[in-house]
Formats: C-alpha cells, structure tokens, sequence
C-alpha cells in the first residue's frame, strides 16, 4: 500500500480498558491507516457483550459508513434472513466486520462503490479486532467472507477450500496465541456475494449460505449451556 510506512496500525490507539463501550469509543478516533481519511465515520461492532456467536465480516458499506452501524444495509437485511432460517434469529449474535472503515471508489454522480481493503489496511484493523474477541468471549466464531476469514486464520488460508469445515481455535496465524474460550470457527460466504450472484443462482448461494450458519447453530447447541450463555 503506497505509504503505509506512515500509518501505524490500531495498536496504539486500544484503549487502557478492554470493554466494548471503552473499545467503540476508542475506535472512532482511530488512525490507524488511511481508510478513516475518506469514510464517514468508523463503524464498530454491535451485539451483546457475552454473546456466544460471533460473526465477523469484511467492512462496512455504504448503508452503515453513513449510519454508523454494522450490518444494517442489504447484506445485513439477508444476514438476518439466513440467520433466521439457520435457527439463530434467537442468538443474537455480535457483528462485526475485519476491517472498521468504509473503503469506496467513486461510481456514476455521487454513488460510492464498494472497493476490497488490501491486506494491509486488514492487518492495520486486526487489533480492534482481537479486542472485540477478548471482550465477547464468544463459544463460536464464523468469518463471512475471504477478507474476513484472512483477517482470523491468516494470508495463506483459502476459503474455497475450508468453507463449512470445523476450523482449529486458536488458528495458526495472527490468532495464534489468543486464550478465549472458542470452541469452533468457521467461514462461509459474505451475504452480499449472495447479493452479488447471477439472478439464477441467487437461490442456490444463499441456500449455501444458511447450511453453513445452520453447522454453527449446531455447535453453538453443544456449546456448555447450549445456544445462550
């Protein structure tokens, strides 16, 4: 990333206390690469402090760079949808994304365009992110998305490849020493790509979808006081 040298990652912008209220406040004041240069606003997580399902995607969009909350555009519209027919509309999961900051290039008149962040404006947001593990706690944990799922299980790891499987915690990578009581990950595809499929095989992505988020509910039931903690 051109000049990445002056940007120096998340780190140092943690606050001393590691709740989710003290980390949200912290995080809107973050410089720790470029992103927050052009967004709106940072968008943290959202959810309960002890929820047991994480979901952690890529980054905000449009809908939540400009409302300032995770999750609540059309992809979060048909998260919620698959969520439900997984039997997990009861979990109330924590949303989060890997990355905080909306990264966009310019479309037709005033419309912003989704743009993928790089692999090191990920790396420079991975500390809120393990924050946000530590804070929750939570029993399962599910990437959606590539971006996501390189964010928790590192460069190398391929989600054409792992998607649906019961994924090792800690992972070999950046997570590799984190000491929360994980009991399973996994990573499936980001509700947009959904979105993004040709009309005649929107049916068939999102199916895929909900059979994955229907394996977390599976562990999550296993889980030590089954689905809510």
């Amino acid at each position: 990333m051109p000049g990445r040298s002056a940007y120096p990652g998340a780190q140092e912008f943690l606050p001393a206390s590691g709740t989710l209220s003290a980390l949200a406040a912290a995080a809107r004041e973050c410089r720790g690469c470029d992103l927050y240069q052009d967004a709106t606003q940072t968008v943290f997580g959202r959810g309960p402090a002890a929820a047991t399902l994480m979901l952690v995607g890529e980054q905000p969009g449009d809908v939540e760079d400009r409302e300032g909350t995770a999750f609540v555009g059309p992809a979060g519209r048909l998260l919620d949808r698959a969520l439900a027919d997984a039997g997990l509309d009861g979990a109330d999961p924590y949303v989060t994304n890997a990355v905080k900051h909306f990264r966009w290039k310019a479309g037709r008149g005033q419309r912003r365009i989704h743009d993928k962040p790089t692999a090191a404006q990920a790396a420079a947001c991975r500390p809120w992110l393990a924050a946000e593990l530590h804070a929750v706690r939570p029993s399962v944990v599910v990437a959606l998305g590539a971006t996501a799922a390189g964010s928790l299980f590192g460069p190398s790891f391929r989600l054409t490849q792992h998607r649906g499987e019961r994924l090792p915690w800690p992972p070999a990578g950046p997570f590799a020493a984190d000491d929360t009581p994980v009991r399973a990950a996994l990573a499936t595809i980001h509700p947009s790509a959904v979105l993004r499929a040709p009309e005649g095989e929107r049916d068939t992505a999102f199916a895929g979808l909900v059979a994955d988020l229907r394996t977390a509910a599976g562990w999550l039931a296993d889980a030590p006081g089954g689905a809510r903690r």
